[in-house]
């Protein structure tokens, strides 16, 4: 909002009377005596800065125009690039520092699969029941969540009754690999 010399106030858009038309600009091409509604920009370096044409000369303009004009192969190339980040400064992953090291990384997001295995063993603390059912898995900790359920996938398509002739032996096993799997899968600090 602007305050003029008189103490209005503006909104930052220019009202005209009821009774006034606004003043046209003319169209930027010689000897054309239309009107200048389509803007079109005069150069790759000033791109806020506009010629003014009619419809029939922007599409002309516009069918000629070429930002890259003038400009090498190599050139059009490291603009094109730049354009994929908006020109904005970027550093490359890896390197001397990392992620980790410049952050608090506090689940372990950007750290290497044996730092990362480290700081679970460090961490680890189970239950005893979810110990026993680690154990009925066959599986030692640290463990993943995506660990557990292939092996617990595994065990099912191998202790099924339906694959066992329907074995009593295998309903029990099947029953004690179930809950197993609930116990693990309920437990936050595996």
């Amino acid at each position: 909002m602007r305050e003029g010399f008189d103490g209005s106030v503006s909104h930052g858009k220019t009202v005209s009377a009821p009774d006034e038309e606004p003043a046209l600009r003319g169209c930027d091409s010689p000897d054309c005596e239309q009107p200048g509604e389509h803007r079109a920009p005069k150069s790759r370096e000033q791109l806020r800065d506009y010629y003014w044409f009619c419809l029939e000369h922007v599409r002309a303009y516009n069918n000629a125009w070429n930002y890259y004009a003038g400009m090498s192969e190599e050139e059009v190339e490291g603009e094109r690039r730049a354009d994929t980040y908006w020109h904005r400064p970027t550093r490359p992953f890896g390197g001397e520092q990392s992620f980790s090291e410049t952050i608090n990384d506090g689940f372990g997001l950007f750290e290497d699969e044996q730092t990362s295995q480290e700081r679970k063993k460090e961490r680890f603390s189970a239950t005893a029941p979810e110990l026993a059912a680690l154990a009925i898995l066959d599986l030692s900790p640290p463990v993943t969540r995506q660990a557990i359920k292939s092996r617990y996938k595994e065990l099912v398509k191998r202790h099924h009754p339906d694959t066992n002739g329907g074995s009593k032996d295998a309903e029990e096993r099947l029953k004690a690999i179930n809950r197993a799997y609930e116990t693990l899968t309920r437990a936050t600090n595996l």
